[in-house]
Formats: structure tokens, sequence, C-alpha cells
């Protein structure tokens, strides 16, 4: 029986991928222009929430700053900073709300120590490496499989561990919003209605990192079926 063509099914699985990323980011983009027109109670603005939700969790060692772009909102664990874009900072709707509360959920759970955060930070230094090498050790072993097969191995070794991290990452963003989301509806900041909405917002958000990771894991595949292959 004539075995699946391994390149036809990664680009299938790889377009796949890609028009799904596309229409969920597209998405996104377009329900926070939607519900960034709609005000929070008390006309709270993403900076206040941030710094609201951080001292209802005594949290008082972490920053709240503003910083440039769209959507480029995140909390840094080494520097213990929420960095919000303007939209959001500035910005008192339910999206900019639900971003703010998101991103201080991984102050809290930074704070509790959060398994699976303090597991994907454990592995940022060694992701970090691995994401600068390894494709150009993949290249390297697919060029060299015959003579060098461990090379190619090697990378993807290097390859799983980033394919690990996106799903590692998974549980940590799920995490994140399920504590925004409580923290919003126990101090009415948003209502029956606009809370359905930010957690619809956030929900479009963790699709990405699900489509991040399924597409990792199906170029991993698609590198063991070539050194499979190759080394026959």
């Amino acid at each position: 029986m004539e075995q699946p063509n391994p390149n036809l099914i990664y680009w299938i699985i790889f377009i796949g991928a890609a028009v799904l990323s596309w229409i969920i980011s597209g998405s996104l983009k377009s329900k926070f222009k939607e519900y960034s027109k709609i005000p929070t109670n008390g006309g709270l603005t993403g900076r206040d929430v941030a710094e609201r939700m951080l001292h209802d969790n005594d949290i008082y060692d972490v920053q709240v700053v503003s910083i440039e772009g769209s959507l480029t909102d995140h909390y840094n664990p080494q520097t213990k900073i929420v960095n919000l874009s303007k939209d959001v900072y500035f910005g008192n709707s339910v999206a900019a709300a639900a971003v703010a509360a998101h991103e201080c959920g991984h102050a809290v759970q930074h704070t509790h120590a959060y398994s699976w955060l303090m597991m994907r930070s454990k592995l940022v230094p060694v992701v970090s490496f691995a994401s600068h090498w390894v494709m150009w050790v993949l290249l390297a072993g697919m060029l060299l499989i015959k003579a060098f097969p461990s090379l190619m191995l090697f990378g993807i070794i290097l390859f799983a561990l980033t394919t690990l991290f996106s799903f590692i990452t998974l549980p940590v963003e799920i995490n994140a919003s399920q504590r925004a989301l409580a923290w919003l509806n126990s101090h009415d900041i948003t209502t029956r209605e606009t809370h359905t909405k930010a957690q619809h917002a956030l929900r479009l958000a963790a699709y990405t990192y699900v489509i991040a990771a399924l597409s990792s894991l199906a170029t991993l595949m698609y590198y063991i079926m070539i050194y499979m292959g190759r080394r026959e």
C-alpha cells in the first residue's frame, strides 16, 4: 500500500493552520474594536482595573505601565511589570478591562507560584536557545542526514522543546483568563451582558495559542517523518 506523502500532509496542515490563524486573528481584532466601544461600570480604565485587581490579591510589587503597539499586552515575571498597550491602558471599555485583568491574572499566578507558569518560566532560557538555533540545525541535519543523522535528531529535539513550550502555555493562558473573568464578575466591573463579551474576547485570544501549538506539533511530526524516511 502506498504511503502518504509527508510533504503533502504537512502543507495541508500548515495551510489549514495558517488560514485558521488568520481568521481568528481577524475576528479578535474586529471584536476588540467592537468591544472597545462598550464602557465598563464606573468608567474604569485598563490601568484602574489592573491596579485594583493586583491590590485585591495583595500584590503591591508589580508595576502597570503603558507600551506601544496594538494587542502587545503582556506580563513580565522577571521585571514584575504588567505591560499594557495604550488602547488598553487608557481605555475604559470592556475589551480593555478584559485584557488588563487577563495580564494581571499572570501576575497572580506568579505570586502564588502556579505550577504551569513556573514550569513555563524554567523553560524560557532553554527555549530561547532552541529557537535561536533550531532552524540552522535542522537545515544542516537535512543536508547531512546520511553522514550525520544525529545532527537532525538534535534539531528535532530542539524543535520538540519549542513545541512543548507552546502546549505548556495553553493552561497558563486559560487559567489567567479564568482568574480575570472571575474577578471582573465578582467586582461588578462587567454586567451579565458585558461579561459574555469579555469572555468571548479572551476565548478568541486563547484560540490563537491553540492554533500555534497545533501548528508546531504538525511541523514537529513533519521533521520526524523526514528523519525516519531519509534514514531508510
